[in-house]
């Protein structure tokens, strides 16, 4: 077929997309637990010393160079986490206060629920891990046990009673 049939976005590649920092509140710092930077750095070793040689040894140089890109992308997104993560240590006992970290039991009126307040990077809603910036974490945060809180959601206004604080050591 001759190129005056073909459109030139046929064959230029695919536009990279660009990295996006964490998704932190202008001027907010990013919080992660001991934990989740022991899993941060494990995953970014994981991309470069295993997935990044993998991709390397592609054959077809589009599929390389397209799977590179993407697979840089994620290397700069995990380095961009670790170098302004701030790590913050669980508090000592006794944990009457919620903070940073802490999983919290509590009653709401479908019964009772856990969370668990971690950083953005760490934010996994079927395990029940929240970001310290949602809705849920901020009224929680400072509470007592036995304390009730409210915070609205697009449903309207919801209200959570602390059974229990804990905090993984």
């Amino acid at each position: 077929m001759s190129k005056a049939f073909t459109r030139e976005s046929d064959d230029s590649p695919d536009v990279p997309i660009t990295f996006q920092p964490p998704p932190l509140p202008p001027g907010a710092k990013n919080y992660v637990t001991e934990r989740g930077v022991r899993v941060l750095r494990e995953e970014l070793n994981r991309l470069v010393d295993v997935e990044r040689p993998r991709v390397l040894a592609i054959q077809d140089p589009a599929t390389r160079t397209k799977e590179l890109s993407a697979l840089d992308q994620r290397i700069r997104y995990f380095e961009a986490s670790l170098r302004t993560a701030v790590i913050v240590p669980a508090p000592p006992a006794p944990w009457d206060v919620i903070r940073f970290g802490a999983t919290v039991k509590v009653r709401e009126t479908n019964g009772e629920s856990s969370y668990r307040i971690v950083g953005v990077d760490e934010t996994d809603f079927d395990r029940g891990w929240i970001s310290w910036c949602s809705p849920v974490a901020r009224a929680l945060l400072n509470a007592h046990k036995g304390q009730r809180v409210r915070f609205q959601t697009p449903e309207g206004p919801q209200q959570l009673e602390i059974i229990d604080i804990l905090y993984e050591c």
